[in-house]
């Protein structure tokens, strides 16, 4: 997953993505499918998808204007100068909380959920990118004021989000997973 453009969650085996397939929740709501180094940020009805393994998801909603957010991003730290600037948490965050913002959304409406961080090879699971990816989430959202409401992170299987702009809600599938 080190190159965005390349990745491909079609490539990954039919019974696994299988196990994806129920268990999501009834909605008439288009879904948008997020790769890493993504974001996107809707006032309308949309279901966001992304597969996560070390990277990281942070979820922002507004409860007052019903507006939802996700970005996807691989590593924590990286410079704004970058091709693809939005693959590093210290920048995709800010980007993110700044779109919602930039629609009408205030702080102190805004909720977040954050989700991957996975450490599968990590000799030292505490210094992971996966860890530090779900670290740099929760300290960019203790800064800005923002409450954490839910997170599903760390472990040794990737994870598929699916975030309802609509509501706020979101549903994890685990790799692991027999379902």
């Amino acid at each position: 997953m080190s190159d965005p453009e390349k990745f491909k969650p079609s490539t990954l085996p039919a019974e696994v993505m299988k196990g994806f397939q129920h268990d999501e929740p009834p909605t008439t709501a288009p879904k948008y499918f997020l790769y890493p180094g993504q974001m996107y940020v809707s006032s309308d009805p949309v279901v966001i998808t992304t597969i996560l393994g070390s990277c990281a998801a942070l979820c922002l909603w507004d409860s007052h204007k019903r507006i939802g957010g996700m970005n996807h991003y691989l590593l924590p730290e990286g410079t704004d100068g970058s091709p693809n600037r939005l693959r590093y948490g210290n920048i995709a965050n800010p980007a993110l909380l700044n779109e919602l913002l930039g629609r009408g959304s205030e702080i102190k409406y805004l909720q977040a959920k954050v989700f991957g961080g996975s450490c599968a090879f990590a000799a030292d699971p505490l210094q992971s990118v996966g860890t530090r990816n779900a670290q740099l989430a929760e300290e960019f959202l203790r800064k800005a004021g923002i409450p954490l409401v839910g997170k599903d992170v760390s472990g040794k299987h990737g994870r598929k989000l699916m975030f309802q702009t609509q509501d706020g809600t979101t549903l994890i599938r685990d790799f692991a997973d027999p379902k």
